[in-house]
């Protein structure tokens, strides 16, 4: 039996982790092209992840978990729904819904349709138009107005989300907008912080009913005075024969709003990014065996020493690791650097421009940082099965 280094285990792992940074010091230009590689995939993985967190986090926080939303049954999106004025009615006298400090019920008849307008960039694309009633501020307090004024009821007056307001021609304060056969002034923009209604431009319900010629409201959105009455406001209505309703948590349909998105987003990412990664590996393969290759006099000194075949694996598989891990932390520094990036795309379930930041999350971290391990360990397994396999007698003739 070999005998082992003094000591004992411990130590002899702490002598090879520190054998194998030196190495890879003493090797820096193919260190550095093989973590930069790595580094690259992990930082298109983490960025996929964030556009995908980005879009989920902005849709789940448009809504509120103190709202009820309620749409006609079977609506995928408040822009398919309908809910006609006597439904609308029997809601809004629910026992459930809130009080404001004025004795007004919280509850909101509100309108919501697309038009087409065009961008500082010169495309067309849809965009929502959201009718609101006088209590859908106080539903929605994260909701300020940034520039002008609020829109006034029974007016062609609108406000403008911010996102609008950065990317649209005609949207600024004061200019005249034209959609349903009417001229519309924008009075006010709007900042909506991180959720979707930054993308929207709102006006007063029933003067857009009259424009877009609906008499029927998309959804009716109410404040519940105690949140765990939700389950018997909803069984009620729902329930109700003369109803065609379903209810909704707000927070909830916003977040199942934006699963059919983030999840194309999940997959074409990361099989992309599974591609991409078969190159990173294959070079930190590379690298690992001709470390192998030009190291069999250190090999067999190693072995000579006393340290044992799993000891010379762990060593070298320590490396690949260690590899993985700096080129990991390189790309997701850089990825980092995209939450403060605001990019827009198109929502499938509306169909709509959405705008949203790019979301770093502790969670994003792990799995960018995980995948970089996983390159590594892929990568520097067989060529640390090699050193480890290395016939003592074979290592010294080659020394």
């Amino acid at each position: 039996m070999s005998p082992r280094p003094s000591g004992g285990w411990g130590r002899a792992v702490e002598l090879l982790f520190f054998y194998s940074l030196r190495n890879l010091a003493a090797r820096r230009g193919t260190t550095l092209l093989t973590a930069g590689g790595m580094a690259l995939v992990v930082f298109v993985f983490a960025a996929v992840l964030m556009l995908a967190e980005g879009l989920e986090r902005t849709l789940v926080e448009t809504g509120s978990p103190e709202n009820g939303i309620v749409l006609r049954r079977s609506s995928e999106t408040e822009v398919q729904s309908a809910v006609d004025r006597e439904q609308a009615a029997i809601v809004e006298a629910q026992p459930e819904i809130a009080r404001g400090a004025q004795g007004e019920r919280l509850v909101a008849r509100e309108l919501v349709v697309l038009v087409v307008l065009p961008k500082q960039s010169g495309a067309r694309t849809n965009v929502v138009v959201r009718g609101i009633a006088p209590a859908s501020l106080a539903l929605r307090p994260g909701v300020r107005i940034t520039a002008g004024r609020l829109h006034r009821p029974g007016t062609d007056e609108v406000v403008v989300g911010e996102a609008i307001a950065r990317q649209y021609e005609g949207v600024a304060v004061s200019e005249r907008m034209r959609f349903a056969g009417r001229d519309w002034t924008v009075t006010g923009i709007f900042d909506a912080g991180n959720t979707g209604f930054a993308s929207e431009i709102w006006g007063d319900v029933d003067t857009l009913a009259q424009a877009f010629r609906r008499p029927v409201y998309s959804i009716v959105l109410m404040r519940l005075a105690e949140p765990a009455a939700f389950r018997d406001l909803k069984s009620r209505l729902e329930g109700d024969p003369r109803l065609t309703l379903e209810v909704w948590r707000e927070r909830d349909y916003y977040r199942s709003q934006s699963e059919m998105l983030a999840t194309f987003l999940r997959v074409l990412g990361v099989s992309l990014t599974v591609i991409f990664s078969l190159g990173a590996t294959v070079g930190a393969m590379v690298t690992m065996y001709a470390a192998v290759a030009g190291r069999t006099a250190e090999i067999a000194t190693l072995r000579a020493l006393g340290f044992g075949r799993g000891t010379v694996l762990l060593a070298f598989l320590s490396e690949s690791l260690a590899l993985g891990l700096a080129g990991g932390a390189a790309g997701l520094g850089a990825a980092a650097l995209l939450q403060w990036v605001r990019v827009s795309t198109t929502n499938f379930q509306t169909f709509s421009e959405l705008a949203f930041r790019f979301a770093f999350t502790p969670g994003v971290a792990g799995q960018a940082l995980a995948f970089a391990l996983v390159m590594g360990l892929l990568g520097g397994l067989l060529p640390a099965l090699r050193a480890a396999r290395m016939p003592l007698v074979e290592a010294l003739r080659g020394a």
